[in-house]
C-alpha cells in the first residue's frame, strides 16, 4: 500500500493520489503476477519524484496524468511493462531523465517504450505541417516496432482530451483536430472501438461546441420520447429469439454523438430525420447461432434491402467480426442490429488490446494480431518508399479512415481495400511487382480500364507484361498509400536514371566542345572532382547536369583541368541527338508541341532537364523569349522508326450527320491514331462545326499525309495544325 505521507505531492492532493494509485494496484492485481506489483509501485514512485515540482493546467500534481493513463491501460489488461511505461512516459521529455538511467533502473524494454513515446512528444502541437508529419512518422515507426507504444499513446491522448477544458480555446481546437485526423482513426484501425468513439466525441465537442451542445440536448430529449418504442422492440427481439430456442444476450445501444452528427452531414439530414439513433446487439455462443439469430430476426421484422453485411465471413481489416442487418420495426422505425459471439464481442471492444485482455488462444484474437502486424509491416514498406515525412503522412492517411471494399483474386483470396480503390490499387495490394508491371485488368471476367473503381464482390485479375512500368497518370486515381508510394518511388528512380544518362551525354558534348574531339575523363580526375563536391557521387553530378542543376560545360572544364587535358583553341560541339525515348529527362514543350521534322532547339531548365522547343517558338526566340540565347543548345532529331508523337489539329467541317465518322476514318486510313476528340461550339452559324483532334504521328511528313487525306474530303472546309496548350495555330 502506498502511504499518502510518502508521496512528493502537495498535501491537498496526497490522500486522493494515494487512493487512486492503490486502487489501480488493486485492479491490476487481479490479472498481473504478484511479483509485478512491486515493479509498478517503484515506477510510480520514481515518476512522482521526477514530476514533483510540476503541475497540470488544472493545478493538479502532474503525477495524476501518468496515473490516469496507466488506469486506462489497466482497463484493457495491458502488461506490467506497458503500465510502467505509462507511469514513466513523460519523464524523459519533461524531467531530463536519460534513457540510460531508465535502462539501469527498470530494464531495456521499459526504456525503449518510454524512449519511443518521448520522441513522439518533441514536436507535439506545433503548427508547421512538416513538424506534425515528422511527429506522426516517428509515432508510427515506434508503433511498428512495438504496438504497445501506440496503446500508451492513445491512453495518453484520451486523458488529455478528457481534461482539455483547462487549455486555451485555440489549443483546444488544434488538439481536437489532430485527434480527429490522426489518433481516433488509428484507434479505429487497430480495433479499440470504445477509445475511438470517445476520442471522436471529445473532438466533436471542442471543434463544434455549439453543435455538440444542441445535439446532446436533442438526444437527451429523444431518449425520453423513444424509450417506449425502444423497450417494445427490445422485448420483441428477446421473445422471438426465446421462441426459436436461441440463447442470447440482447441489449440496446445508443449511437455516440459524433457518429450521429457525421450521418446528418453525409446524408444532409436534420436530427429529427435520423431515426436510427438506437441499435441493438445480440450476443450468442457460436458462429452457427449467429446465422440462426439472423434468420429469426428477419422473420420478426422485414430486412431493408442492401443493408446486410457479413463481417464474420469477411472480417474488417482490424479483425472485427459481426453480422450487421437493418430492419423495419414498428411504425417503420429503422432498426440496426449487430449479431456476434462472445469472443467476437471481446475483440470488437478491445481490438488488438484483446491480446492482453483475453489470453484464451481463440482464433479471433490471433487473427487480430496477424492483421495488425500486416498493417504495421505495410507502414514500414510505405516509409521506405516515401521521400519525406509529409509524403509519408499523405500516403497513409487514406488507410486510416473507415470504408472498405472486399474483392477476390482469381484463386478466391479476399483482399480488403479502401472505398474508391481501383484496379491499380488492387495490383499493388497483391504485390509491388504486380503493380509495377500491370497493363490491363479483368473485372468479373470482362476487360476494364485500370482506373475502374472496385466494388465489394468483384473478382479481379491483373494482366502484366515484363516490359511494363508505372504510368505517372496513375497518381491521379489511385487511393492507397502503398500504390502511391510505390509509383512515386519508381518514377523518382526512373527520372534519376534518365537524368544520369542525359547528363552523361551533355557532359560528353561539353568535353568535345572544349577539346575539339571526344576524350575520356580519367578516374582520378573524377575522384578529385567528387571530393571537391562532397558528399556527391559521380552519378549524382551527372544527374544534376541532366536536370539542369549544373552546367555541363562548367563541370567539363573543371574535370579536364584536373586531368591536365584542357587545351586552347576553337571549340565546336556536335548537336545533341533527340530520340524521343529519353523519358522524363527530355521533355517536349507544350507551348509549341514539336514533332520529328520540325526544326528544334533545346534548353536546360532548372530541375526539369532538357526541354525541346521548335526553332520559331516565341517562348525561346524573338522579343517574347524568356531565355538567355547563350544557354540554348543545338539539338537534332534521331528518332527510331515507329515512335509516335502527339500533335493537335483543328478541322472546320460542314455540320452534317456522319461527318465525324468520315473524318475519323480518313485519319485511320492515313495510319495515325486518334488520342482525343473535342467537338467545339458551332462556328460561322449553324452550317459548320469545329472539331479538334489529338492524333499520334511519326513525324512531320506523316502529319502532312494525314492533313492531305482530310483535305480531300468534300465536307472538310479548312484544316490546320495547333501549337501550344491553348490551341494556337
Amino acid at each position: 500500500m502506498l502511504d499518502a505521507a510518502e508521496l512528493p505531492v502537495p498535501a491537498a492532493y496526497a490522500t486522493q493520489v494515494a487512493h487512486d494509485a492503490n486502487a489501480l494496484l488493486a485492479k491490476v492485481s487481479g490479472y498481473l503476477k504478484p511479483e509485478d506489483l512491486p515493479l509498478l509501485e517503484a515506477a510510480f514512485k520514481f515518476s512522482a519524484e521526477c514530476h514533483k515540482s510540476q503541475l497540470r493546467k488544472s493545478g493538479e500534481p502532474y503525477i495524476t496524468h501518468p496515473l490516469a493513463v496507466a488506469d486506462i491501460l489497466a482497463d484493457h489488461h495491458l502488461d506490467a511493462q506497458a503500465l510502467m511505461a505509462a507511469f514513466l512516459h513523460d519523464t524523459m521529455e519533461d524531467t531530463g531523465v536519460t534513457k540510460l538511467e531508465l535502462t539501469e533502473r527498470f530494464g531495456k524494454p521499459i526504456a525503449e517504450l518510454v524512449d519511443g513515446l518521448s520522441k513522439l512528444e518533441k514536436l507535439e502541437f506545433q503548427s508547421k505541417e512538416e513538424a506534425q508529419a515528422e511527429n506522426f512518422r516517428k509515432m508510427l515507426m515506434a508503433m511498428a516496432r512495438d504496438v504497445r507504444v501506440i496503446l500508451v499513446k492513445l491512453a495518453d491522448r484520451l486523458h488529455n482530451m478528457r481534461t482539455l477544458d483547462h487549455m486555451r480555446e485555440d489549443k483546444q481546437r488544434r488538439i481536437a483536430a489532430e485527434t480527429l485526423e490522426i489518433y481516433a482513426p488509428i484507434a479505429n484501425r487497430i480495433g479499440l472501438h470504445a477509445i475511438y468513439q470517445e476520442l471522436e466525441d471529445w473532438s466533436f465537442k471542442y471543434l463544434h461546441p455549439m453543435r455538440y451542445e444542441v445535439l446532446g440536448k436533442a438526444l437527451k430529449a429523444a431518449r425520453g420520447n423513444r424509450r417506449e418504442v425502444v423497450s417494445k422492440i427490445l422485448d420483441a427481439i428477446k421473445h422471438k429469439l426465446h421462441e426459436a430456442k436461441v440463447e442470447a444476450t440482447v441489449y440496446g445501444r445508443e449511437k455516440h454523438l459524433a457518429s450521429i452528427y457525421r450521418k446528418m452531414q453525409e446524408k444532409h439530414l436534420s436530427f429529427s430525420e435520423v431515426l436510427d439513433i438506437y441499435g441493438f446487439r445480440v450476443i450468442v455462443k457460436d458462429v452457427p447461432t449467429c446465422y440462426l439469430a439472423l434468420g429469426t430476426l428477419h422473420g420478426l421484422y422485414k430486412p431493408r434491402p442492401g443493408t446486410f453485411k457479413d463481417y464474420i465471413a469477411i472480417p474488417k481489416p482490424n479483425g472485427y467480426q459481426s453480422l450487421h442487418t437493418a430492419l423495419s420495426g414498428p411504425y417503420g422505425t429503422p432498426i440496426e442490429v449487430q449479431i456476434r459471439t462472445h469472443d467476437m464481442h471481446k475483440v470488437a471492444q478491445a481490438g488488438v488490446a484483446s491480446h492482453w485482455m483475453y489470453k484464451s488462444g481463440d482464433d479471433g484474437v490471433s487473427d487480430v494480431q496477424q492483421k495488425t502486424h500486416q498493417w504495421l509491416q505495410s507502414l514500414l514498406e510505405i516509409q521506405s518508399m516515401s521521400g519525406d515525412s509529409v509524403e509519408f503522412l499523405e500516403h497513409i492517411k487514406v488507410d486510416l479512415f473507415p470504408g472498405e471494399v472486399y474483392v477476390f483474386t482469381p484463386k478466391g483470396k479476399i483482399l480488403t481495400l479502401p472505398q474508391g480503390a481501383t484496379a491499380v490499387d488492387f495490383a499493388y495490394a497483391v504485390h509491388s511487382d504486380i503493380g509495377n508491371r500491370c497493363i490491363a485488368v479483368r473485372i468479373n471476367y470482362d476487360l476494364m480500364p485500370l482506373r475502374t473503381q472496385l466494388k465489394t464482390g468483384d473478382q479481379v485479375e491483373i494482366i502484366t507484361a515484363t516490359t511494363a512500368r508505372p504510368n505517372p497518370n496513375w497518381l491521379n486515381f489511385v487511393v492507397t498509400g502503398k500504390a502511391r508510394s510505390h509509383i512515386r518511388h519508381f518514377l523518382k528512380t526512373m527520372r534519376y536514371e534518365e537524368a544520369v544518362a542525359l547528363g552523361d551525354r551533355l557532359l560528353n558534348q561539353a568535353v568535345r566542345a572544349l577539346m575539339n574531339q571526344a576524350a575520356d575523363i580519367p578516374l582520378d580526375a573524377w575522384e578529385r572532382y567528387v571530393k571537391e563536391n562532397a558528399p556527391s557521387r559521380q552519378d549524382e553530378i551527372l544527374a544534376d547536369i541532366g536536370l539542369g542543376k549544373r552546367l555541363g560545360v562548367v563541370v567539363a572544364q573543371r574535370l579536364l583541368t584536373l586531368a591536365g587535358l584542357l587545351s586552347e583553341g576553337e571549340t565546336h560541339a556536335g548537336p545533341i541527338l533527340i530520340r524521343g525515348t529519353e523519358g522524363v529527362a527530355v521533355q517536349f514543350s507544350r507551348c509549341c508541341n514539336p514533332i520529328p521534322g520540325d526544326p528544334i532547339i533545346g534548353i536546360i531548365k532548372q530541375g526539369q532537364g532538357l526541354v525541346i522547343h521548335t526553332h520559331d517558338c516565341p517562348q525561346v526566340v524573338g522579343r517574347h523569349s524568356k531565355f538567355d540565347p547563350d544557354k540554348l543548345l543545338e539539338v537534332e532529331w534521331d528518332v527510331p522508326a515507329g515512335k509516335l508523337f502527339d500533335v493537335q489539329i483543328k478541322v472546320l467541317a460542314m455540320h452534317e450527320r456522319g461527318v465525324l465518322a468520315q473524318i475519323a476514318a480518313a485519319i485511320s486510313e492515313a495510319a495515325a491514331n486518334i488520342e482525343n476528340v473535342r467537338m467545339d461550339n458551332e462556328a460561322e452559324g449553324d452550317r459548320y462545326t469545329e472539331i479538334s483532334f489529338t492524333v499520334q504521328v511519326e513525324n512531320r511528313q506523316h502529319l502532312a499525309r494525314v492533313m492531305q487525306s482530310l483535305r480531300s474530303l468534300e465536307r472538310v472546309v479548312r484544316i490546320h495544325r495547333l501549337k501550344g496548350q491553348n490551341g494556337h495555330a
